[in-house]
């Protein structure tokens, strides 16, 4: 009897283990599969809200916020800080002595993946879904449309530091999908402008969003970053063309419209407001995110990093980096109310304590250290700023326009129009609006196509300097080495002796573009950029 039991046992085990029966299958406890969490559009619009998160993030290892290569790299800051060595990766930054072992650029990079990932999950996802009570269809595609957004910004942020990347589409899901090939530059920017038609074709107008909801992308933001890829690809046509769809649509449509007070931009009240076409979010609270990486910060550290370390300050006294250059303070025309609403100037009393002056510059940057009506105000904790940082404003998407116009050839007549859209604001602003006339009247312009391009650049420089664009404009203009060249070049002539002592020089066909991190290319193997 017992030998019969165990022989119809070990039969029914067979014929089980030949069928693969299901409780040999099973996912180990605390395993979920990806159908059981997508049940709802609750989850949907939690998974692109974290879609959103590595945005926000400036510190893992070391700190890295975009503006260390936009603005510290260019000719419009220095690096700043108690002293020389004080950041040393952004000190190489700051002078052409990068490598590839530089850990802000590593962590920079990481950080733009791991929001790819992010994006990858959720178009894959989310499109299966059935709508209900919390997403219907058109918020649905709404949410796949930020999700094509987003993964098109985070793909721009690689492409125009490091070239060409990986470019992965997918979610990653086995050790076989890991390593993946360098795409080349065109490649990338190809599919950032597939992602940003999808996702400007989804998303809703800024006017169709909740007030909760503000700050979330829109179609608006789409298409000015279309007109703005489109530059950095040379397609001025197409930059053109979306451009003009971003002024008559949205500009004119009066989804945007530049405030009157050019300082409201930076301030806590003015964040999300009528200018701001996207913008990273942020929000204070008590504790520390001394010591935690990626996925801790929902305050942003960019506010202690560039306030200054003047002692009169006290417990709001910050650490002093991104000096705003003599350069870009020359660059601004006499009268420019905006001169003193980008560059703060410590009490001649105060500019020779020890860490105020860097190199001989004590100048400080108004605009992202949370300065308001003339004072610091008091951070809850150091790491957890609540202040918002701009990544693209109106003005910013007038004067991409203005550009898109001239270089294309389709109308002069809309270039000054935005040029003096933006430059009227000022002038408005101005104790003596006649000290800011329009073009080109002003620092010995000719009515010609040449010198409308440098009256464009002008004041893409003085309206948004401070702001992380300027290095990336140098760059895709292509004259960094008449900017940067430490014999010919332009920059080392308006600085201290001191400062222009530790710059190195920019190297044509090499400095351009930063070095992939080495430990990404151990982990993945690829070519290097050239000259590192």
């Amino acid at each position: 009897m017992k030998k019969t039991l165990y022989i119809a046992a070990a039969a029914a085990l067979g014929m089980g283990l030949a069928s693969c029966n299901k409780w040999l299958d099973e996912d180990a406890p605390g395993n979920t599969r990806f159908d059981d969490f997508y049940i709802s559009g609750a989850v949907a619009v939690q998974n692109v809200n974290a879609c959103y998160t590595p945005l926000a993030w400036e510190y893992n290892s070391t700190y890295f916020p975009e503006w260390y290569i936009g603005d510290i790299t260019s000719d419009d800051a220095l690096k700043g800080g108690q002293n020389l060595a004080d950041g040393g990766d952004v000190y190489d930054i700051d002078n052409f002595k990068v490598n590839a072992n530089n850990a802000i650029l590593r962590d920079y990079y990481r950080a733009k993946y791991q929001g790819i990932a992010r994006c990858n999950l959720a178009l894959q996802e989310v499109v299966k879904m059935e709508p209900d009570a919390e997403m219907d269809e058109n918020r649905k595609a709404c949410l796949l449309g930020e999700a094509y957004f987003l993964r098109a910004f985070y793909y721009f942020q690689l492409v125009r530091v490091f070239g060409g990347v990986p470019l992965i589409d997918f979610v990653i899901d086995s050790s076989e999908k890991w390593q993946q090939p360098r795409a080349t530059a065109e490649e990338v920017y190809n599919h950032i402008i597939s992602d940003l038609i999808e996702a400007e074709r989804n998303l809703w107008n800024k006017s169709q969003y909740p007030a909760k909801d503000l700050g979330r992308a829109t179609k608006g933001a789409a298409q000015a970053m279309l007109c703005k890829v489109y530059l950095y690809m040379k397609d001025y046509a197409k930059a053109y063309e979306w451009g003009k769809t971003f002024v008559e649509t949205q500009y004119k449509g009066r989804e945007y419209s530049l405030c009157a007070d050019y300082g409201d931009n930076f301030t806590l009240a003015g964040e999300n407001g009528p200018e701001s076409v996207f913008e990273i979010q942020y929000m204070e609270e008590p504790t520390s995110d001394y010591g935690e990486g990626f996925g801790f910060t929902r305050g942003t550290f960019t506010t202690i990093l560039s306030r200054p370390r003047l002692s009169s300050m006290g417990g709001n006294a910050g650490w002093g980096f991104g000096h705003p250059t003599q350069s870009l303070f020359d660059e601004f025309e006499a009268g420019d109310p905006r001169r003193d609403l980008t560059i703060g100037i410590p009490a001649e009393g105060e500019r020779d304590e020890a860490e105020v002056s860097y190199l001989g510059n004590s100048y400080f940057n108004l605009k992202i250290s949370y300065w308001e009506h003339g004072a610091f105000p008091s951070l809850a904790h150091a790491t957890r700023s609540p202040m918002n940082y701009r990544l693209m404003r109106a003005s910013d998407a007038l004067l991409l326009f203005a550009e898109a116009a001239l270089e294309s050839g389709r109308s002069l007549a809309d270039a000054k129009w935005a040029l003096e859209e933006v430059r009227n604001r000022a002038r408005l602003m101005a104790s003596d609006p006649a000290t800011l006339p329009a073009f080109p009247a002003y620092r010995g312009y000719t009515d010609s196509a040449d010198d409308l391009r440098e009256a464009i650049r002008h004041e893409r420089r003085v309206e948004l300097g401070g702001e992380g664009h300027r290095w990336f404009d140098i760059i895709r203009w292509g004259i960094a080495a008449q900017i940067f060249d430490k014999n010919t070049g332009s920059y080392p002539r308006t600085e201290t002796e001191e400062a222009v002592a530790e710059m190195g020089n920019f190297v044509p066909g090499r400095s351009e573009l930063f070095p992939l991190p080495a430990e990404e290319i151990n982990l993945n193997p690829m070519p290097q950029n050239p000259g590192y």
